[in-house]
């Protein structure tokens, strides 16, 4: 029997690594979408971590942003933002990047934040991981 053969990936890269995507606890979805570097350090709870991020609405419109200036930075896992984001960043390597699909329960639940975001959304982050400080 012969293997079949596989067309050639456009890129090389894209044939290194496929996103893949994983549901953790309370419907968070995890989708990585660089391959992080074996020897860069991974964030884990407790540390500080400074983050470059979109945030959109289902519909595509960006509710918030960090892609210059100053990293966005907060201690992970101690509810300094929301749930989805505390869970959704651990593991995640210096230099990756990663989209995060939160449920309402896990952001802003039934509140939502007005006016940007409203009750009951799910949001979408494309979040990289730039620096941890102890």
């Amino acid at each position: 029997e012969t293997p079949v053969e596989e067309a050639p990936a456009k890129k090389a890269k894209a044939a290194e690594f496929t996103p893949t995507t994983t549901t953790l606890k309370g419907g968070l979805k995890v989708t990585d979408l660089t391959p992080a570097d074996a020897s860069a350090p991974r964030a884990k709870s407790g540390q500080y971590v400074q983050m470059r991020y979109i945030g959109k609405l289902t519909n595509g419109k960006v509710f918030d942003s960090n892609t210059k200036g100053q990293p966005f930075g907060f201690k992970l896992g101690k509810g300094e933002v929301i749930s989805g984001w505390d869970q959704g960043i651990v593991g995640l390597a210096v230099g990756q990047r990663r989209k995060l699909v939160i449920p309402p329960k896990m952001a802003y639940g039934a509140r939502g934040a007005p006016p940007e975001i409203p009750p009951n959304a799910t949001l979408e982050f494309e979040v990289k991981l730039v620096a941890i400080r102890k």
